[in-house]
C-alpha cells in the first residue's frame, strides 16, 4: 500500500503503540499527517481506554511537530461526536483520510468505514490483518518505546507502569494473554518513537482500579 503525497490525514491517537506505529507506517507510506483527535471521557480530563492526562496527550502531539484536538465524549454520544469532528476536521486541515491502529476485527473495521464515509474521507489501516506477533516485534524493533499505563484483572497492577520488550512478551505469552493486548488485556503509552523530537518526560504516581480494570495516573514532570 502507498499513499499519495496529496493524502492527507487525521490519526486517531489513542496514546498507544498501536496508533503511534500506524501514524509511523503513514507517514513512512507518503501520507501527510495533519493533525491528531482523541477521544476523552465525559469530563476531558484523560482519555478513553488508556486513561492519559489530556496534558500528556497534548505533549505527545508537540513531540510529532502536530496540533490535537481532544473530543470530551460519552459512550452514548461517542459515534456523533467522532463524525463532528471528522467533519470539522476536513474544514479547518483539509484532511482527506483518517489512519487508525486498527489489527484484524472485522467490526472495529466496519464502524470507522462508517464514521469516515459519513465524513466524506477515507479510513487507512497500515496495520491490518499483520499477525500480532510479528506486528508489536517490528513496532519495538523500529523504536517505539511504551509502557503499560492500563490493564485487566488477568494482568493485574504489578504490570502498570512496565515498558513493553520482549521478556514481557514472553511474560504475557506464559499468562495466554494477547501480546499485542488486542482483547482488552492492556493498552500503553509512547514515550518515544523516532518521530517524536523529544522523550516524553512522564512521571507515574498511584495506580487505581476502576470497574476491575487496572489504571496507572501519571504527569509530566516538572509540572
Amino acid at each position: 500500500m502507498n499513499l499519495n503525497n496529496n493524502q492527507a490525514f487525521v490519526s486517531s491517537w489513542s496514546g498507544g503503540k498501536d496508533s503511534c506505529y500506524a501514524f509511523m507506517e503513514a507517514v513512512r507510506l507518503n501520507g501527510q499527517p495533519k493533525v491528531l483527535m482523541n477521544m476523552m471521557n465525559e469530563n476531558g480530563l484523560i482519555s478513553r481506554s488508556h486513561a492519559i492526562p489530556e496534558r500528556v496527550l497534548k505533549q505527545q502531539a508537540i513531540e510529532l511537530g502536530l496540533p490535537i484536538v481532544t473530543v470530551p465524549s460519552s459512550w452514548n454520544d461517542y459515534e456523533r461526536n467522532f463524525i463532528d469532528t471528522l467533519k470539522q476536521l476536513v474544514d479547518v486541515y483539509k484532511i482527506n483520510s483518517a489512519v487508525f491502529g486498527d489489527i484484524d476485527f472485522d467490526s472495529n473495521r466496519a464502524w470507522e468505514e462508517k464514521v469516515c464515509q459519513a465524513a466524506y474521507i477515507s479510513p487507512i489501516l497500515p496495520l491490518w490483518k499483520q499477525d500480532r506477533k510479528d506486528l508489536v516485534l517490528k513496532m519495538l524493533a523500529e523504536g517505539i518505546h511504551c509502557r503499560i499505563v492500563s490493564c485487566n484483572q488477568q494482568l493485574g497492577e504489578d504490570f502498570l507502569g512496565k515498558r513493553l520488550d520482549e521478556n514481557l512478551i514472553t511474560q504475557l505469552e506464559a499468562l495466554n494473554a494477547d501480546v499485542c493486548g488486542e482483547n482488552g488485556e492492556y493498552h500503553t503509552l509512547v514515550v518515544n518513537c523516532p518521530l517524536y523530537q523529544n522523550e516524553l518526560n512522564v512521571e507515574f504516581l498511584s495506580k487505581r482500579n476502576h470497574n476491575n480494570y487496572w489504571f496507572q495516573e501519571m504527569k509530566l514532570k516538572n509540572e
